[in-house]
């Protein structure tokens, strides 16, 4: 009885050993160097054609993406639009050569 009790503690304290040793052995990373959630712009509009007059458009200021959510109340149903990248769109719109606004 009392050798296996003595294994047991031998055991107990080898497996507290190596999660003591193991915390160090791992590099550490730094938490705030993690990329943050985005963050999204709502926008209630309109549109003009279609059957679904109120729309939401949705921006992703992160990622630079432009989203359209709108419900169906006749069907019950959401439906989206796929996303597009706003950054393309505003990179063509900018002539060769300019200078970007902001920026020095």
């Amino acid at each position: 009885m009392k050798s296996s009790v003595l294994w047991g503690l031998v055991g107990l304290n080898a497996v507290l050993l190596f999660a003591f040793i193991e915390q160090f052995a791992r590099p550490s990373s730094a938490d705030a160097q993690m990329r943050r959630p985005s963050d999204y712009l709502l926008i209630p509009g309109t549109v003009a054609v279609g059957s679904i007059p109120e729309v939401v458009y949705v921006v992703d200021t992160t990622t630079g993406k432009l989203g359209c959510v709108a419900y169906d109340d006749s069907s019950h149903l959401v439906t989206t639009m796929p996303p597009i990248n706003l950054n393309t769109i505003f990179s063509a719109a900018q002539p060769a050569g300019a200078p970007t606004p902001g920026y020095r």
